[in-house]
């Protein structure tokens, strides 16, 4: 893996690291607001080229809270400095809804969004009830974040997912979306269904025998899911 420095749009440098060879991917890890938990090249995607921007505001990035259409324009800058035409867009938990609005604002840069273990785009009390009486059965992983950041971005969510045209957007879209959800996850999976339900190009995948966090305790299975997923239409 080697690291580089990427200068987004309005000069604040972004942590980037790199790995592999072959068409390109950029993946997403979860939060938000955590440091890049899947920067390995242990658990990157075969025979492509993976990109893990961090997050401004954390880790080795600099900058701060920010809000989604930030988060999706410091995309575009690590995109831009790579050189890429489009990529792949592979997001774990929350790294798979910024997927798919990144998606929704540039198509033309996107092969195709794969979304593991997302949370969907809602608001919804009862898979919150759920994930909470199910919390205790999952294991804890140490994983270093910023609350300001992390604050910044959910607002963020919950005000994009309460804009009028967001349902339109997906039912128009033209990106292929494949959304797969770990049968052991607590987190319900019914808002992937949803989405794939809705997107014209989109699928849904239960993956059995993994829990939400399979990249950690499964990375096997990790590696060869998301291989297989990002390959499947480059």
């Amino acid at each position: 893996m080697r690291s580089i420095m990427v200068r987004a749009d309005d000069g604040t440098l972004l942590h980037v690291g790199v790995t592999g060879h072959g068409p390109d991917v950029v993946v997403l890890s979860g939060g938000p607001g955590c440091v890049h938990y899947l920067e390995d090249d242990g658990l990157a995607p075969r025979g492509m080229r993976a990109w893990y921007p961090e997050p401004r505001g954390v880790g080795r990035s600099a900058g701060g809270p920010h809000d989604l259409g930030q988060a999706v324009a410091d995309l575009e800058s690590v995109r831009r400095a790579g050189g890429i035409d489009s990529w792949v867009v592979l997001g774990h938990s929350w790294g798979s809804d910024l997927a798919v609005r990144y998606a929704l604002d540039h198509p033309d840069r996107v092969g195709s969004v794969v979304g593991v273990a997302g949370h969907g785009l809602h608001k919804d009390c009862t898979w919150s009830q759920t994930y909470e009486s199910l919390r205790h059965l999952e294991a804890d992983i140490e994983i270093r974040w910023e609350p300001d950041v992390h604050a910044a971005l959910g607002a963020s969510f919950v005000q994009w997912i309460h804009e009028p045209d967001v349902l339109r957007r997906l039912a128009d879209s033209t990106v292929v979306m494949r959304f797969i959800a770990p049968q052991d996850d607590i987190r319900p999976s019914w808002p992937l269904r949803q989405l794939a339900a809705l997107v014209p190009h989109g699928t849904f995948e239960e993956l059995p025998g993994v829990a939400h966090n399979l990249w950690s305790t499964d990375p096997d299975v990790w590696v060869d899911l998301v291989t297989r997923a990002c390959r499947a239409h480059t």
